[in-house]
């Protein structure tokens, strides 16, 4: 799939201000700091369509992006992050999942993994949340340019180990460097093979 055109739509505080669910929708989130925006800027080849941010926790809406104009990318705020107080990290999740279970026209969400570390707890826990809560969801492991192939290699397998022990069949994974481009075109691949609403 060639990207045409990627633009910046809206920020919304809640689901309900979102834009009209009329095009097929694809999320990416993960923990502050894994490279949400770097991967989304590569993916729609644009340098500072996402916002990346030194400071973890930055994304505090549901950022849309509309893409070729016919279907919808979407930033949400990274979870994990303990530098915020709790009530607006309360306010956070209950966004979060709001958005995840009551937007219809959401196809599949892209959880980021960082693929220099072994298997994080919150992660894992992210994960069967989403199971729990029946949302579509692939897995994307990033930064795989910063570490040597093995041990990216370990850290996937090893995270997939740890699913098996609540998950039966094992969401579809990618191995994604925002600086290289790898994953790239599968990641596009598998947007267009899914953007039937």
């Amino acid at each position: 799939m060639q990207i045409k055109s990627a633009k910046y739509l809206i920020s919304s505080p809640s689901f309900d201000k979102c834009p009209k669910p009329d095009k097929p929708e694809y999320a990416f989130i993960g923990r502050s700091n894994v490279g949400k925006s770097s991967l989304i800027n590569m993916l729609v080849n644009q340098k500072n369509l996402a916002k990346t941010s030194a400071q973890p926790g930055k994304t505090q809406l549901i950022n849309h992006f509309i893409v070729n104009d016919n279907f919808y990318i979407v930033d949400l705020p990274g979870y994990g992050y303990a530098k915020v107080s709790q009530s607006s990290r309360r306010r956070w999740e209950q966004m979060i999942e709001n958005y995840l279970r009551k937007r219809e026209n959401l196809i599949n969400v892209f959880v980021l993994i960082d693929s220099r570390h072994e298997p994080q707890k919150i992660d894992l826990e992210f994960v069967n949340q989403l199971g729990k809560w029946n949302v579509p969801f692939a897995l994307a492991f990033t930064k795989a340019d910063k570490e040597k192939p093995g041990a990216v290699q370990r850290h996937v397998k090893n995270f997939l180990d740890a699913m098996r022990e609540e998950w039966e069949f094992l969401p579809q994974v990618f191995i994604t460097s925002a600086e290289k481009k790898n994953g790239k075109d599968e990641l596009l691949a598998f947007i267009h093979e899914h953007q039937q609403l």
